[in-house]
């Protein structure tokens, strides 16, 4: 069965990346969330996508203390998951070339809420998936793409999913066709594909046999049942 995950909750109804719409996309039908990881200035691991909170403040020049009550902190975010059975793409936020703290801390926290089997960590940064390949080879990793890539005649994808270790490949939705899912059959890939918004999207990608479907809206990604 395809695995239906909420972006960042359910960002239509409820506030993005907020413990409200994860528990609402579960409510929905969901098999869990997406959601994005960032790391404030005190090492606090924040639940936020962009690196500005609305109101313009910086989220690296920022504390725990200073933190706006409705942005959850990963170990909020893993308790509630921890709690309620959600399955967790965590999405390591591209902030630097270089892996920080905040990969071993974030699979640490998963660790310690018995969730290796119910995550997996994903990033368009392969140097993040290659720590996290460090630090807990046993919790799964997904790289991200959104285009295709390429070192000079060779095709870098391969070789990231290989130097990742890799059990997923998460492309954007437009670049999934028949040949994409045969290749990544051949290789072994699971497909985790976003953000999927429409029912003739959803029946397409279904079709072709992908894995999971990450999207906005629950009763668009319900149609896959």
């Amino acid at each position: 069965m395809t695995l239906l995950l909420g972006h960042r909750g359910t960002p239509r109804l409820h506030r993005e990346n907020t413990l409200a719409g994860f528990q609402a996309a579960l409510d929905a039908g969901l098999d869990g969330v997406e959601l994005d990881v960032r790391r404030l200035s005190d090492g606090t691991l924040a639940i936020h996508h962009d690196d500005t909170l609305t109101d313009g403040r910086l989220l690296p020049f920022l504390t725990l203390d200073e933190l706006p009550p409705d942005v959850p902190t990963l170990d909020q975010a893993l308790a509630w998951a921890a709690d309620t059975g959600a399955y967790v793409n965590v999405e390591l936020k591209y902030e630097s070339a270089r892996p920080d703290d905040r990969v071993p801390r974030s699979l640490d926290a998963v660790r310690a809420h018995g969730l290796s089997r119910r995550v997996i960590v994903s990033s368009f940064n392969p140097l993040l998936l290659v720590a996290a390949r460090q630090a807990a080879p046993e919790i799964e990793r997904g790289l991200l793409i959104h285009r295709t890539y390429r070192l000079g005649p060779l095709d870098a994808v391969p070789l990231a999913m290989r130097v990742t270790g890799s059990a997923a490949l998460h492309p954007h939705h437009t670049l999934i066709g028949p040949s994409l899912m045969e290749r990544a059959r051949r290789a072994g890939w699971r497909v985790n594909t976003w953000t999927v918004n429409e029912v003739v999207d959803v029946e397409r990608l279904t079709r072709l046999g992908v894995d999971a479907l990450i999207g906005d809206l629950p009763q668009v990604l319900l149609t896959a049942r």
